[in-house]
């Protein structure tokens, strides 16, 4: 077994969509970046990386090449489990957001990640807290975070 963690933080701003593990959330605000800047998947991605010792997601993909302009993260995730097959045991994710709440949500995020992970549900656990309004942009809506941690059979090819 291998586990890995993973970490995003991006600003919110107006005009850009909100997604979060490959589901667009109704907002006013959503993550600026290079790519469609989903925090959730970014996290789970470099979770992946760091159980198979690779490179983090930056250098995979980094955010000066043109080609991951408003990249879908859901097709970096791919191109990841492509190059990197685990498998995976489970994956607990962690996403930090003042507003809007997220409660909703939850259950169509883990429903898409088992999905895009080939995993059942009740291998997911998301939760998703606020910062009680502190911690600078954070806490005033201006900035989200998001962490996973995974558990993955090691499979010999990618450790050999």
């Amino acid at each position: 077994m291998r586990i890995g963690q993973g970490f995003d933080l991006h600003k919110l701003g107006k005009g850009r969509d909100l997604l979060l593990g490959g589901i667009l959330i109704e907002s006013e605000k959503g993550e600026i970046a290079h790519s469609d800047g989903d925090v959730l998947l970014h996290a789970i991605i470099d979770s992946i990386l760091g159980a198979c010792g690779a490179e983090d997601i930056g250098t995979l993909f980094s955010d000066t090449d043109p080609k991951y302009k408003d990249v879908s993260s859901t097709e970096l995730l791919e191109q990841t489990l492509a190059m990197y097959p685990v498998e995976i045991i489970n994956i607990d994710c962690t996403i930090i957001l003042q507003t809007p709440k997220l409660k909703d949500y939850v259950p169509k995020i883990k429903n898409n990640l088992a999905k895009l992970l080939s995993i059942s549900t009740s291998q997911i656990a998301v939760k998703a807290k606020t910062s009680e309004k502190i911690l600078g942009e954070l806490g005033s809506g201006d900035a989200i975070i998001a962490q996973a941690v995974i558990l993955v059979e090691e499979i010999k090819e990618l450790w050999v």
